[in-house]
């Protein structure tokens, strides 16, 4: 039997002095809430390595963060140092393991607290300084390729929305002599639909041109035969929202069956359909990896010919601020799909289309294959944490990382 040490002796704990509201934007360094990623502030009160846990939380999931540095937070956010003899990022994966059964524990009905006295509550195995070490350089390394792999996918971000931008807002793709069009002098026309100069060539349209626009639905909750564990992907925002950060998606929490898709008459939507979240948020944007199916949340693009994923995949986030203005509703905002399809949008030559798509589908693809890679090496740390802290898996010395 493995002894345990509660955290409270291992730790010097302590909280945040600030209100949340005083973060500001842009701000120097990270300002740490009770929100899953930290804001930003101007000024700091600490400079140390330190974990910082969430004190509140509506659903009780308390976010938990590791940190180097210069930093500030919230007055309901816990701040942990590690004592002599043990080391700090042991101590996260270890919480990390705990986190789940925190919400058991957690008091309060509307907003779920974690007070002092249940933190100072969590027990941790005993295990010497080497021992530590060894366990958390295995799980720091999965991090921090994934890590590395995040900062690549948003470099190739930038690159593939810039492109767009240039070419499709300030209208400066490269003309028949490969010169950026409209810097070089190329002709602009006025479009009344548009109301604003368009590159000769160019139409008006409207989304729908891009796309056939489909809503989704929900079969029967209470009829278990509707869903399934290996059917067709069925996502909704809340999948959505937990896929933050990801441009690419496979599958949500639950598939739904063939008697789901018939019961609640849903259009089966093919790889590369774009689906953007219609309410509960508007603008959560995703690729489908696969043939895909969704709740009535979305509104999903399916590209027509002459109008790649690529290209109305940026077309439909550079759209989402006159979605929102479009929208409709007192209790949550909503777009229709009737709504969608009436909004106007300029229509370039497809050749040019084409000429972007040829550029940017490798980092598409490259985005893509890291997103794959960061979900296999998250499920090899998910299931190593648990292995690791009870003994159920050994780590050779051999494996320890200079620090």
């Amino acid at each position: 039997m493995i002894e345990k040490l509660k955290i409270g002796n291992i730790c010097n704990i302590t909280t945040g002095k600030l209100d949340s509201n005083q973060f500001v934007l842009g701000g120097k360094y990270p300002f740490y809430t009770c929100a899953p990623s930290p804001l930003t502030i101007d000024s700091y009160s600490f400079d140390d390595s330190v974990i910082l846990i969430a004190g509140n939380n509506a659903a009780g999931n308390f976010h938990i963060n590791r940190f180097d540095g210069k930093f500030d937070a919230y007055q309901r956010t816990y701040i942990l140092t590690a004592k002599p003899d043990f080391d700090l990022d042991y101590i996260f994966y270890s919480l990390k393991l705990e986190l789940k059964r925190l919400k058991e524990k957690a008091q309060g009905s509307q907003t779920k607290f974690l007070t002092m006295p249940i933190l100072n509550d969590i027990s941790i195995a005993k295990l010497d300084l080497y021992s530590q070490q060894k366990i958390s350089s295995v799980l720091s390394a999965l991090d921090s390729k994934i890590e590395l792999n995040n900062r690549i996918n948003t470099e190739l971000e930038a690159m593939a929305k810039t492109l767009y931008d240039y070419w499709f807002v300030q209208f400066d793709f490269p003309d028949k002599d490969g010169k950026p069009y409209k810097t070089s002098g190329g002709k602009m026309v006025w479009n009344e639909d548009l109301k604003r100069a368009i590159p000769e060539g160019w139409t008006s349209g409207t989304l729908l041109d891009l796309g056939e626009i489909i809503g989704g639905s929900t079969p029967p909750r209470e009829i278990d035969d509707y869903f399934t564990s290996n059917g067709t992907a069925w996502i909704t925002p809340k999948d959505l929202s937990l896929n933050t950060g990801n441009k690419f998606i496979t599958r949500g929490e639950l598939d739904v069956s063939d008697k789901g898709i018939k019961a609640a008459s849903l259009n089966i939507m093919p790889k590369g359909t774009i689906l953007l979240s219609s309410r509960a948020p508007i603008g959560y944007l995703a690729i489908s990896r696969e043939h895909v199916t969704t709740n009535q949340g979305f509104k999903s693009f399916v590209p027509r010919n002459g109008y790649s994923t690529e290209y109305v995949y940026y077309s439909i986030q550079n759209m989402i601020p006159t979605i929102e203005n479009n929208s409709a509703g007192s209790t949550f905002k909503e777009v229709s799909g009737s709504t969608l399809k009436a909004i106007k949008v300029g229509l370039p030559d497809t050749e040019i289309i084409q000429n972007y798509t040829s550029m940017v589908e490798n980092i598409f693809n490259r985005q893509d294959n890291l997103e794959r890679q960061n979900q296999t090496l998250a499920e090899l740390r998910d299931w190593l944490l648990p292995m690791l802290m009870n003994g159920q898996v050994q780590v050779k010395s051999h494996y320890v990382l200079n620090r």
